[in-house]
């Protein structure tokens, strides 16, 4: 397996991208057990230093603050080499909810919008999954043990999110597979789309999420138990030989080891794939709502 700090691809139009969510249990320091809350900024990088701060000039912090220019620890100072004063970014800001004020502050899944250095190298070249792009036939294995192939949902709209199944936070895989339940229901309700939609989640820990642990996952987040309960939504893992390139083509990247999988963080990838095997849209965050997910299925499966 292929471990990347951070995500980099090239879009049309876009501009170089650079992402990375964390999933990690021991991510950061151990600080105070205040309670957290989280925000979100955009920025231009001012400085940075080695011992993995950020001096960012942001923008007005909705509910926290409003547009300075300040220094914020790094949850993984790890990356701090990938990124450069006059860089745009956007990220999570993690604070402690102190009585006498939000203390603390920290980011966390930091995303390039706008690169200072166009000719930065990165190490793993990932493709962005742009609307129109056609998706390779990969194939996988199932929690039945069965192979299959993104080329037999032709004709169907396909909805495909990653996961792994020892993932300890809530606010990425699990929260990925309750979504995908979320909006498994709201199809059954509409046979004649049901029929036309299929779902599938896709493992990046291939070594450990054989197709038994997988069933067993999908079990506890879906309560199926039948053959028959998973004919609308697959768990499947590549092969560990083509794992890099399905990472790369989604543009899922995957730090730490699949021995610990308390260092393990990953980003998140889940795309909306037509009919016709096309991209109809890339959702890089687990900012997405079920709700307007399943209008966008149902529009596509009309």
């Amino acid at each position: 397996m292929r471990f990347a700090r951070l995500i980099v691809g090239l879009g049309f139009g876009l501009g170089l991208m650079a992402a990375m969510a964390g999933c990690k249990s021991s991510s950061g320091p151990k600080v105070n057990q205040l309670p957290m809350k989280e925000y979100h900024l955009r920025g231009k990088i001012v400085s940075v230093a080695a011992d993995g701060h950020l001096v960012v000039n942001a923008g007005p912090i909705p509910g926290l603050m409003a547009a300075m220019t300040m220094s914020y620890k790094l949850v993984d100072p790890s990356v701090v080499s990938e990124l450069h004063v006059g860089d745009v970014i956007t990220a999570r800001v993690l604070v402690d909810d102190d009585p006498a004020g939000p203390s603390n502050p920290r980011l966390d899944q930091i995303v390039v919008v706008g690169q200072a250095k166009p000719d930065t190298k990165p190490t793993v070249k990932y493709h962005i999954p742009l609307p129109g792009t056609q998706i390779p036939d990969f194939r996988m294995v199932n929690q039945n043990g069965k192979s299959i192939h993104l080329g037999q949902f032709r004709g169907q709209v396909l909805l495909l999110t990653f996961i792994y199944t020892r993932c300890p936070l809530a606010d990425f895989c699990p929260r990925m597979s309750s979504n995908f339940a979320e909006i498994d229901k709201g199809l059954k309700a509409h046979k004649s789309i049901y029929d036309r939609t299929h779902l599938l989640s896709v493992s990046f820990d291939p070594e450990y999420d054989t197709p038994k642990i997988l069933r067993s996952y999908a079990v506890a987040h879906t309560g199926r138990v039948t053959d028959d309960d998973f004919a609308h939504w697959d768990f499947a893992a590549p092969s560990p030989a083509d794992l890099d390139d399905v990472e790369e083509w989604f543009a899922v990247g995957v730090t730490g080891s699949s021995r610990d999988p308390g260092s393990i963080e990953h980003s998140l990838s889940t795309v909306l794939i037509g009919k016709d095997g096309r991209v109809i849209q890339w959702y890089p965050t687990n900012e997405w709502k079920p709700a307007d997910m399943l209008a966008a299925v149902e529009k596509a499966a009309a």
